[in-house]
């Protein structure tokens, strides 16, 4: 197998940290890019090699893609992997929340696309990884701008993948379900919190309690399954447009095609209520 120089995003913890891991370990270069680099202090040891970088950060990447090149002289891969999400509705979350998760979800990754695709241009050849969502295809209840986001991604990986097919560029979109991670118990700490004394209270606190209760349960798939898939989209020569890992990622988004609105809203209001969990 050929040796990459990769480039991944949001490697501190979580997938990026073990997608990271897992391509260290088959030989090739990867560059992990987090703003907390010292979390990275174990994968030091299987050659991945730390940058500080906040993709809200202009100069950080431009800072990160000139140390690369001076480094190796090329980027094949990059993984846009870094993100975040703060659930609530849109009549609550602050603007400014809302634009500081376009910032780091969409334009931190457009941003850092623009600044390596020069370079793969230059050599007629490399990959894009952009991690979007199932969300970004069938919208969560009360993940208003978060989904805003991750539609985002969608159709920015499209028109991206049109664009620099002549160049020899190939562009793959990872659309995973829900993941048992960190991400979950957090983004239901968000909901709960822009809920707060709200006309959405109730409905908030029920769904922050149910995504709680999902991704502490052994429901969902372990984050393994998007790693293996952000993997196969690194090395296959052939590679898919899209991935959809973790359980049910298909047929959510079958559903959501075929279903009535009216059906599918019913579908989502049903997150907010109280249900019989344990």
């Amino acid at each position: 197998m050929e040796k990459k120089i990769i480039l991944i995003t949001g490697a501190s913890s979580g997938i990026g940290f073990d997608t990271a891991r897992e391509l260290a370990i088959q030989g090739h270069k990867v560059y992990g890019a987090a703003r907390r680099i010292e979390l990275m202090e174990p994968l030091k040891e299987l050659g991945v090699v730390p940058v500080k970088m906040d993709v809200s950060d202009e100069k950080s990447m431009v800072d990160a893609v000139r140390e690369i090149i001076a480094a190796d002289g090329r980027i094949d891969v990059l993984v846009n992997n870094a993100g975040y999400g703060y659930l609530g509705a849109l009549e609550n979350v602050p603007l400014e929340e809302a634009r500081r998760q376009l910032e780091v979800n969409i334009f931190g990754m457009a941003r850092l696309t623009q600044l390596v695709l020069p370079h793969m241009r230059a050599r007629h050849s490399g990959r894009i990884v952009n991690t979007s969502s199932i969300v970004g295809k069938a919208p969560l209840y009360l993940g208003g701008w978060y989904n805003i986001s991750k539609y985002s991604v969608e159709a920015f990986s499209d028109s991206l993948r049109m664009e620099v097919k002549p160049f020899g560029i190939k562009v793959c979109i990872i659309e995973p379900s829900g993941i048992k991670t960190s991400w979950g118990i957090i983004a239901a700490d968000n909901l709960e919190k822009s809920s707060e004394g709200s006309a959405y209270e109730t409905v908030g606190k029920n769904m922050a309690r149910n995504m709680r209760w999902a991704f502490s349960s052994k429901f969902l798939s372990p984050p393994k399954r998007v790693t293996k898939a952000i993997v196969k989209a690194v090395n296959s020569r052939c590679p898919r447009t899209r991935y959809r890992p973790g359980m049910g990622a298909n047929t959510i988004i079958f559903l959501h095609s075929i279903l009535p609105a009216c059906w599918w809203d019913a579908i989502g209001r049903g997150l907010g209520k109280s249900l019989p969990i344990t």
